[in-house]
């Protein structure tokens, strides 16, 4: 666990980023989910208290704790290996950036930097019903505590894919 004020550089990966232009799941309880795909992207676009551009999320609401979301590469294959599961991609679970080689939990609570765009981890993004659904039965359950990051964005600038790339905490975020 970081001490307030401490700050820890390494290196990650950005294995996926995903843009969707609607949403399947968000707002859809007890309906039949949505039909947007949700699309690979080369790079993306974070844009300083309104998300990624293209996305479902972009402009939600001001302040909105959702502007971005992620997903441990790490956990998508230890849930896809536990479930026997091969033909489903990480874009199921609906998450925009994929990452290899952070703690994401850790994350919470902190504001850091990944390639030079500034973050802001505010809480775990918390598996659904729809989980078992997208995946396979049991996944929801599987997933709590390792559901992803919900963050803000807090600096404008461009992620790419495929890429090792610095990633910082700076500090304790400010509530």
């Amino acid at each position: 666990m970081l001490s307030l004020g401490c700050s820890k550089s390494l290196m990650a990966d950005i294995v996926h980023l995903y843009l969707s232009p609607g949403h399947n799941f968000f707002g859809h309880f007890g309906q039949t989910p949505g039909g947007h795909a949700t699309i690979e992207q080369h790079n993306v676009e974070c844009v300083a208290g309104r998300g990624l551009r293209g996305d479902r999320f972009f402009d939600h609401k001001e302040n909105y704790k959702g502007q971005v979301t992620f997903f441990a590469h790490e956990a998508y294959e230890e849930l896809s290996r536990s479930f026997d599961v091969t033909d489903r991609p990480p874009s199921v679970f609906r998450r925009n950036i994929v990452t290899r080689g952070l703690d994401l939990n850790e994350l919470i609570g902190h504001q850091f930097l990944l390639d030079g765009v500034h973050f802001e981890g505010v809480e775990e993004c918390r598996p659904c019903i729809w989980m078992d659904q997208a995946f396979a039965p049991g996944a929801n359950h599987a997933l709590e505590g390792r559901g992803g990051l919900r963050a803000r964005i807090l600096s404008n600038g461009w992620l790419k894919r495929g890429v090792s790339i610095p990633w910082e905490i700076l500090h304790a975020a400010l509530v």
